[in-house]
């Protein structure tokens, strides 16, 4: 058992001076829940921390106790003792997370640190008492397991950034739509002009500053003339002045659905988009609307949507750039693991082996042959040099090799399908490959392909067998007969 902190010149202090010093001063060991090599520094830390209580209550009267006088230097043994506890906490951080240092936490975290968490320990150490320490204190222990930073940053999701942009926006007006039109009404001459006057109106009272009085007009006209592109157009226009975007935006369709190429139903729905913060369909709208009829008022608008379209624009590459180089990483990360996995069978089979056991699970296996070939199930061949290399890859670990020559508008061959599947699965030491005649033309030439479905039995890239026609009993009893063999 470690010993108490060294003795201290003999001060004129206080009864409670007295008890804090003796309770930092008699910490049992028996009770802390770390190792010897750091019980030291950390009783040093409680003896400070303890001096520091007492001097705020008694000012100035511990000073001594510290520095050995009034004016005198710290305590050599004393700052060697802290540097030591420093120093286990640079090389294990995790110690910061012990329940007793909680006051610890608290005080640099009041000072701004910022404290790692407990996942960081880089030596976790083994404590004869860590049962009594979970039972003690449950919440206290990470029972995530532990992750290398790589997978750590491969299972992260990318958290978008906010994009600082200029402009001001409006609230939706998300009332009741206003009415409209009725498209299959047949207009006569008579509704068209008083349509036309209605519309006269509504512009004069636009004029005057009455934007309420001219929507009224405007509507009276739309529902005499419901096939007039323009006059929904002009009414967009007004929503637009009254702040009301999607209005406006449901008026600049109606006039688009009518008309295609008005050039008022592109410019005044980009405006009322451009009000509701949607800064790239307005560019659009925008742009179309000044291409159909260009007039000033698009291009100060385009002014101040335009650099908020870029940004956002560049935002989005930058951040789907991010997630496609992250799903690379994860591709890699995966064909990493399936690499150490297949190193790890061919390091296992090595052991296992035996002259006597010949069995396939025994043998030692080639791990970029293993990687190539996927047990237990049917691998597509969609190129000759793909074939050609799982072909090399069974050789080269003595594998049976099925070769199935199927089309997909081949009755029997979709019918053989999940038979062949279940096959795959059951055999795992049998590589089973499957290749469409239509796809791959060349290759059903150089094997003779007269009728699908057909299956070439292959060892050691040699034909030894073959079924052909959707014979269930034939292809199974010829997969038992040469998956006995050696």
């Amino acid at each position: 058992m470690m010993g108490g902190p060294p003795p201290i010149p003999p001060l004129a202090l206080s009864s409670s001076a007295f008890s804090v010093l003796a309770i930092a001063s008699s910490v049992d060991d028996s009770n802390v829940l770390l190792t010897g090599d750091v019980l030291l520094p950390l009783r040093a830390f409680w003896f400070m921390n303890a001096v520091r209580r007492v001097r705020r209550a008694k000012g100035d009267a511990l000073d001594a106790l510290l520095c050995g006088s009034r004016r005198g230097s710290m305590d050599a043994h004393k700052v060697s003792e802290l540097k030591a506890f420093v120093t286990s906490c640079r090389s294990d951080p995790s110690l910061l997370h012990h329940p007793s240092l909680a006051f610890f936490r608290d005080y640099l975290q009041s000072l701004g640190a910022r404290l790692p968490p407990q996942a960081m320990s880089k030596n976790p150490m083994k404590r004869e008492n860590d049962d009594d320490m979970t039972k003690a204190a449950p919440d206290s222990v990470d029972k995530k397991p532990y992750q290398k930073p790589e997978e750590a940053a491969i299972e992260d999701e990318i958290i978008e950034s906010d994009i600082e942009l200029d402009g001001e926006l409006v609230e939706p007006d998300n009332g009741p739509p206003q009415k409209m039109g009725d498209p299959s009404t047949e207009v006569s001459e008579e509704s068209r002009d008083a349509a036309q006057m209605c519309k006269a109106k509504a512009m004069n009272a636009m004029s005057e500053g009455k934007l309420d009085e001219s929507i009224e007009f405007l509507t009276e006209a739309i529902l005499l003339n419901p096939s007039s592109a323009i006059l929904y157009a002009t009414r967009a226009s007004v929503f637009v002045k009254l702040r009301k975007p999607n209005a406006a935006i449901r008026d600049s369709d109606a006039a688009l659905q009518i008309n295609p190429d008005s050039a008022k139903g592109y410019k005044y729905r980009g405006m009322a988009k451009a009000m509701l913060g949607k800064w790239e369909e307005a560019a659009n709208d925008l742009h179309v609307a000044s291409k159909l009829d260009y007039d000033e008022e698009i291009n100060l608008v385009l002014k101040k949507v335009e650099p908020n379209a870029h940004k956002i624009e560049e935002h989005h590459r930058k951040y789907e750039r991010l997630r496609k180089e992250r799903e690379a990483r994860k591709i890699e990360h995966e064909r990493q693991h399936q690499r150490a996995e297949a190193n790890a069978v061919y390091e296992r089979g090595k052991k296992e082996s035996t002259s006597e056991n010949k069995a396939f699970d025994a043998e030692p296996k080639d791990p970029d042959s293993l990687a190539a070939l996927q047990d237990g199930s049917v691998i597509s061949i969609h190129s000759s040099n793909e074939l050609q290399t799982k072909m090399r890859a069974a050789a080269r670990l003595s594998r049976l090799v099925i070769l199935y020559f199927t089309a997909t508008w081949c009755g029997p061959c979709r019918f053989m399908a999940p038979i062949y599947k279940a096959f795959a699965e059951k055999h795992r030491n049998i590589v089973f490959l499957k290749v469409d005649i239509d796809e791959l033309g060349n290759e059903a030439h150089r094997w003779n392909v007269n009728s699908v479905p057909t299956f070439f039995f292959v060892k050691d890239g040699k034909e030894i067998d073959k079924v052909a026609g959707a014979d269930k009993s034939s292809l199974e009893r010829k997969i038992a007969m040469h998956a006995a063999k050696p």
